[in-house]
């Protein structure tokens, strides 16, 4: 069987709230299914081959942080849009979302450009946008719980992903949020994203599987993360 190759990319600077619990469970996920995976964490110094890898992931980073990855990231732009187009695997959470768009304008009024994968902007407010947030979507029948801690917010996106039960879409005024197209996934939600939401790792799980052509085995899922969810997402029912 082909390894699949995860790049976790910009793993020194995108990590705030321990976001690289995302690859270790969907890790662990992989292994369940008996495919043979592989993790390679890429930093500013490494030359990052956008042929070679199945999936990308990038977390939440400080605000230096994200500007010095975009700085970064922006030599491989039409690398990016080719291997989205592809249908490379990518997972982007937390204010990482804000790179894809055409631009990112920052709280001084400096704007930069993104990486042009999507159509939105992204903009730094003053205002903090802050709580849990529970989510719907169409991808699976539970719902998505997470946590935004963010300044940004994006505007005039043709893409979503969720849509919002309770908490804060894209920006304040919009009750959608989240990117998905081909197998680009990208939301403001941290959490860690995956292991808040189990249900929503075994979906990208069985996608894996459909893109290396092998049959999904449906795992127990009595497992701690399973448990969790379920007791948290209680909070939202008795409200």
């Amino acid at each position: 069987m082909k390894k699949f190759r995860v790049a976790h990319l910009y793993y020194d600077l995108m990590n705030l709230y321990g976001e690289n619990g995302n690859i270790r469970f969907l890790k662990k996920k992989l292994d369940e299914q008996g495919i043979d995976s592989e993790i390679y964490f890429l930093s500013l110094e490494d030359k990052i081959d956008f042929d070679k890898y199945d999936f990308y992931y990038i977390g939440m980073g400080s605000l230096e942080n994200q500007e010095i990855v975009l700085n970064n990231l922006i030599k491989y732009k039409d690398k990016v849009i080719e291997a989205i187009n592809k249908d490379k695997f990518f997972l982007v959470t937390g204010n990482a979302i804000d790179l894809f768009g055409m631009t990112l304008t920052k709280g001084s009024g400096k704007v930069l450009k993104g990486l042009e994968a999507f159509n939105y902007e992204a903009l730094e407010e003053e205002f903090r946008i802050v709580g849990p947030q529970y989510y719907e979507t169409d991808l699976i029948p539970q719902k998505i719980i997470g946590f935004q801690n963010r300044n940004s917010l994006i505007k005039n996106a043709n893409e979503s992903m969720f849509r919002v039960i309770d908490g804060t879409g894209f920006n304040p005024k919009e009750k959608v949020e989240g990117i998905h197209y081909n197998n680009f996934y990208g939301t403001y939600l941290i959490g860690p994203l995956l292991v808040r939401n189990p249900y929503f790792c075994d979906y990208l799980v069985k996608e894996i599987c459909n893109y290396m052509n092998i049959e999904y085995k449906k795992v127990k899922t009595n497992n701690y993360a399973y448990k969790a969810y379920e007791e948290y997402i209680k909070n939202f029912y008795t409200k």
